[in-house]
């Protein structure tokens, strides 16, 4: 009997807050954390390079995108769909 491991993929939800490459989008997933000590919330902001084969997502988009295999040295992640334009 054959066994696979099947990895789960993360998957975020962010902003489009750069357009300017060719098939490429820059997105920015806010988070919020709480201080260990004390217990204060604060927000933390990652940037992500996202592959956008088509290029339809546009500027201030909020789109879903997830993991995949590396398609260049910064772009490991793939567009999945535009939540709102």
């Amino acid at each position: 009997m054959e066994t696979t491991t099947q990895t789960s993929k993360r998957t975020f939800i962010g902003q489009v807050v750069s357009v300017a490459m060719k098939k490429t989008i820059v997105v920015r997933v806010d988070t919020m954390k709480l201080h260990a000590k004390y217990g204060k919330s604060y927000k933390v902001s990652n940037r992500y390079s996202v592959h956008d084969e088509k290029g339809e997502a546009k500027m201030g988009d909020m789109v879903k995108f997830v993991e995949s295999r590396p398609i260049s040295k910064t772009k490991k992640w793939r567009l999945v769909e535009i939540l709102k334009k």
